[in-house]
């Protein structure tokens, strides 16, 4: 897989659940449509909050992937129409 551009990243790691997920609702509610945003996390919940929120919304899910137990989430936010 290539590597993807990056516009912004959010390092939740550490955090508990809910916060994970409110941190990205903010975050992509910030930004242009279009842009990436790369969601770090090690709290268990956010491995299936976040993608399942994603599925519910206007935005894509790129890609996850789990590195050092670091759940990562690569998030292309959606038209805020």
């Amino acid at each position: 897989m290539c590597k993807l551009s990056v516009d912004k990243t959010l390092d939740a790691t550490n955090m508990r659940c809910p916060m994970p997920l409110l941190k990205t609702k903010v975050m992509l509610n910030s930004m242009e449509p279009g842009a990436i945003l790369l969601v770090k996390a090690t709290d268990s919940g956010a491995k299936r909050d976040i993608p399942s929120f994603i599925g519910a919304s206007q935005h894509t899910l790129i890609s996850e992937k789990t590195q050092h137990a670091v759940f990562q989430f690569y998030i292309q936010v959606g038209s805020n129409a």
